[in-house]
Protein backbone atom coordinates (compact mmCIF):
# COMPACT_ATOMS: atom_id res chain seq x y z
CA UNK A 1 0.00 0.00 0.00
CA UNK A 2 1.55 3.21 -1.09
CA UNK A 3 0.66 5.78 1.88
CA UNK A 4 -0.71 9.24 0.95
CA UNK A 5 0.77 12.51 0.27
CA UNK A 6 -1.51 15.30 1.50
CA UNK A 7 -1.68 18.28 -0.66
CA UNK A 8 -3.20 21.43 0.94
CA UNK A 9 -3.96 24.83 -0.45
CA UNK A 10 -4.12 27.95 0.48
CA UNK A 11 -5.13 31.90 -0.25
CA UNK A 12 -1.66 32.70 -1.87
CA UNK A 13 -1.58 33.16 -5.55
CA UNK A 14 -0.52 30.48 -7.39
CA UNK A 15 -3.06 27.84 -6.51
CA UNK A 16 -2.09 26.01 -10.05
CA UNK A 17 0.58 25.15 -8.49
CA UNK A 18 -1.59 22.82 -6.22
CA UNK A 19 -3.65 21.80 -9.02
CA UNK A 20 -0.71 20.80 -11.45
CA UNK A 21 0.50 19.01 -8.45
CA UNK A 22 -2.47 17.04 -7.68
CA UNK A 23 -2.53 16.14 -11.18
CA UNK A 24 0.72 15.15 -11.26
CA UNK A 25 0.38 12.63 -8.26
CA UNK A 26 -3.10 11.35 -9.71
CA UNK A 27 -0.85 10.33 -12.92
CA UNK A 28 1.73 8.98 -11.19
CA UNK A 29 -0.63 7.08 -9.12
CA UNK A 30 0.27 8.02 -5.33
CA UNK A 31 -2.81 8.79 -3.62
CA UNK A 32 -3.33 12.52 -2.78
CA UNK A 33 -5.21 13.47 0.48
CA UNK A 34 -6.60 17.12 -0.35
CA UNK A 35 -7.34 19.94 2.24
CA UNK A 36 -8.17 23.28 0.49
CA UNK A 37 -9.05 26.87 2.01
CA UNK A 38 -11.69 28.57 1.49
CA UNK A 39 -9.84 31.32 -0.07
CA UNK A 40 -8.05 29.17 -2.32
CA UNK A 41 -11.39 27.56 -3.37
CA UNK A 42 -12.00 31.57 -4.37
CA UNK A 43 -8.52 32.03 -6.04
CA UNK A 44 -9.49 29.22 -8.00
CA UNK A 45 -12.04 31.20 -9.71
CA UNK A 46 -9.85 34.00 -10.19
CA UNK A 47 -7.02 32.59 -11.51
CA UNK A 48 -8.03 29.63 -13.27
CA UNK A 49 -10.88 28.01 -15.16
CA UNK A 50 -10.63 24.94 -12.55
CA UNK A 51 -13.77 24.46 -10.80
CA UNK A 52 -13.64 23.78 -7.27
CA UNK A 53 -15.41 20.20 -7.53
CA UNK A 54 -13.26 19.61 -10.51
CA UNK A 55 -9.80 20.01 -8.46
CA UNK A 56 -11.18 17.88 -5.74
CA UNK A 57 -11.93 15.11 -8.03
CA UNK A 58 -8.21 14.70 -8.82
CA UNK A 59 -7.58 14.22 -4.95
CA UNK A 60 -8.58 10.74 -3.59
CA UNK A 61 -9.55 12.35 -0.12
CA UNK A 62 -10.98 15.54 0.20
CA UNK A 63 -11.30 17.21 3.84
CA UNK A 64 -13.08 20.47 4.84
CA UNK A 65 -10.31 22.60 6.44
CA UNK A 66 -12.71 23.07 9.23
CA UNK A 67 -12.49 19.62 10.38
CA UNK A 68 -9.69 19.61 12.81
CA UNK A 69 -10.95 15.39 13.89
CA UNK A 70 -10.23 14.66 10.15
CA UNK A 71 -7.50 12.34 9.79
CA UNK A 72 -4.79 14.02 9.07
CA UNK A 73 -4.90 15.59 12.24
CA UNK A 74 -3.57 12.65 14.38
CA UNK A 75 -0.32 11.19 13.66
CA UNK A 76 -1.23 7.99 14.07
CA UNK A 77 -2.81 8.29 10.54
CA UNK A 78 0.18 7.56 8.03
CA UNK A 79 1.47 9.62 5.34
CA UNK A 80 4.34 10.41 3.22
CA UNK A 81 3.85 13.59 4.57
CA UNK A 82 2.30 17.08 3.35
CA UNK A 83 3.01 19.77 0.75
CA UNK A 84 1.34 23.27 1.22
CA UNK A 85 0.84 24.65 -2.67
CA UNK A 86 0.82 27.57 -2.33
CA UNK A 87 1.53 28.20 1.03
CA UNK A 88 0.08 31.84 2.01
CA UNK A 89 2.18 33.72 4.87
CA UNK A 90 -0.76 33.76 7.25
CA UNK A 91 -0.70 29.67 7.04
CA UNK A 92 3.20 30.08 7.03
CA UNK A 93 2.44 32.13 10.33
CA UNK A 94 0.23 29.24 11.71
CA UNK A 95 2.80 26.50 11.16
CA UNK A 96 5.78 28.62 12.26
CA UNK A 97 4.32 28.99 15.05
CA UNK A 98 2.33 25.72 16.03
CA UNK A 99 -1.26 28.02 16.13
CA UNK A 100 -3.67 25.37 14.81
CA UNK A 101 -7.02 26.67 14.28
CA UNK A 102 -7.50 24.55 10.88
CA UNK A 103 -6.84 21.36 9.26
CA UNK A 104 -4.80 22.68 7.22
CA UNK A 105 -2.42 23.97 10.35
CA UNK A 106 -2.80 20.86 12.46
CA UNK A 107 -1.91 18.69 9.63
CA UNK A 108 1.31 20.13 9.07
CA UNK A 109 1.76 20.71 12.97
CA UNK A 110 1.13 16.51 13.28
CA UNK A 111 3.62 16.14 9.85
CA UNK A 112 6.75 18.03 11.58
CA UNK A 113 6.24 16.50 15.34
CA UNK A 114 5.78 13.27 13.61
CA UNK A 115 9.26 13.84 11.26
CA UNK A 116 7.19 13.35 8.06
CA UNK A 117 8.50 15.56 5.31
CA UNK A 118 6.86 19.21 5.12
CA UNK A 119 7.32 21.15 2.20
CA UNK A 120 6.06 24.83 2.17
CA UNK A 121 5.43 26.34 -1.45
CA UNK A 122 5.86 29.79 0.12
CA UNK A 123 3.97 32.59 -2.48
CA UNK A 124 4.76 36.07 -1.35
CA UNK A 125 6.66 39.10 -3.10
CA UNK A 126 8.75 40.79 -1.95
CA UNK A 127 9.41 39.57 1.59
CA UNK A 128 10.16 41.63 4.61
CA UNK A 129 11.79 40.59 7.41
CA UNK A 130 9.02 39.22 9.34
CA UNK A 131 8.24 36.93 6.41
CA UNK A 132 11.69 35.60 6.40
CA UNK A 133 11.43 35.11 9.94
CA UNK A 134 8.72 32.99 9.67
CA UNK A 135 10.53 30.89 7.04
CA UNK A 136 13.84 31.11 9.12
CA UNK A 137 11.45 29.27 12.03
CA UNK A 138 9.61 26.73 10.21
CA UNK A 139 12.60 25.71 8.93
CA UNK A 140 14.26 25.25 12.12
CA UNK A 141 11.00 22.94 12.90
CA UNK A 142 11.73 20.77 10.10
CA UNK A 143 9.94 21.99 6.94
CA UNK A 144 11.17 22.48 3.86
CA UNK A 145 10.86 26.16 2.42
CA UNK A 146 10.44 25.85 -1.46
CA UNK A 147 8.98 29.38 -3.14
CA UNK A 148 8.18 28.37 -6.43
CA UNK A 149 10.98 30.18 -8.28
CA UNK A 150 11.57 29.50 -12.42
CA UNK A 151 14.67 27.79 -13.68
CA UNK A 152 15.24 28.18 -17.27
CA UNK A 153 18.29 25.50 -18.17
CA UNK A 154 15.48 23.60 -18.84
CA UNK A 155 14.35 26.00 -22.08
CA UNK A 156 10.49 26.29 -20.81
CA UNK A 157 8.39 26.64 -23.73
CA UNK A 158 5.47 27.59 -21.67
CA UNK A 159 4.04 28.76 -18.61
CA UNK A 160 3.27 24.60 -17.92
CA UNK A 161 6.76 24.26 -18.30
CA UNK A 162 7.71 26.64 -16.15
CA UNK A 163 4.85 25.39 -12.81
CA UNK A 164 5.94 21.71 -13.67
CA UNK A 165 9.62 22.37 -12.91
CA UNK A 166 8.25 23.80 -9.36
CA UNK A 167 6.18 20.82 -9.18
CA UNK A 168 8.66 18.50 -9.83
CA UNK A 169 11.43 20.09 -7.64
CA UNK A 170 8.65 19.38 -5.00
CA UNK A 171 7.73 16.17 -5.87
CA UNK A 172 11.73 15.70 -5.61
CA UNK A 173 11.83 16.13 -1.77
CA UNK A 174 9.63 13.42 -1.52
CA UNK A 175 11.48 10.76 -4.16
CA UNK A 176 9.00 10.73 -6.31
CA UNK A 177 10.03 9.71 -9.23
CA UNK A 178 8.53 11.84 -12.42
CA UNK A 179 9.19 13.61 -15.68
CA UNK A 180 8.06 16.99 -15.38
CA UNK A 181 10.86 18.54 -16.91
CA UNK A 182 14.51 18.03 -18.06
CA UNK A 183 16.59 18.18 -15.67
CA UNK A 184 20.39 19.25 -15.30
CA UNK A 185 23.40 17.20 -16.42
CA UNK A 186 25.99 19.80 -16.59
CA UNK A 187 27.01 22.36 -18.60
CA UNK A 188 27.11 20.64 -22.40
CA UNK A 189 29.73 23.13 -23.71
Amino acid sequence: MTLPLVVAMTGASGVVYGVELLKALRDLQTPAHLIISESAGRNLAIETDYGLDEVRELAEVVYPNKDIAAAPASGSFLTRGMIVAPCSIKTLSAIANSYNANLISRAADVTLKERRPLVLMVRETPLHKGHLELMSRAYDLGATILPPMPAFYHEPKTIQDIIHQSVGRTLDQFGIEHDLFRRWTGDPG
